[in-house]
């Protein structure tokens, strides 16, 4: 459980010095990343080419609580990402990894976009 945890920290770290590949090296081959709500992404080139235009400039993580048991680590936090205008939006999210063979193999994506009111 602590390993997998400490694989998401390592991997997170990558994306936010912009080391997508580092990133993906910590993924199965066959990734799925499930964004509730929008859409799926399936297999480590889908998934590069979403971080090729979501991640233009790296994301801030702000991680408030990773709590893992068994083959699950939940990331709970606020992401800051540029949309395609170029504009900062900030969001809530959670993130709830299951790992296999040491690898991050499936992603269920829960994002919300901060409102002003919050």
């Amino acid at each position: 459980m602590q390993e997998n945890r400490e694989i998401l920290e390592k991997a997170n770290a990558a994306i936010t010095n912009g080391d997508y590949e580092g990133f993906l090296a910590f993924c199965t081959d066959d990734t799925e990343w499930i964004f509730v709500g929008d859409s799926t992404l399936q297999g480590k080139e889908a998934v590069r080419q979403y971080m090729a235009t979501a991640y233009a400039e790296p994301p801030v993580f702000n991680v408030e609580h990773l709590i893992a048991e068994g083959a699950f680590v939940t990331a709970i936090g606020k992401i800051s990402m540029k949309n395609k205008e170029g504009k900062m939006v900030d969001y809530d999210y959670c993130d709830v990894w299951q790992f296999r063979d040491g690898r991050m193999a499936v992603l269920k994506a829960f994002v919300i976009e901060r409102t002003n009111s919050r």
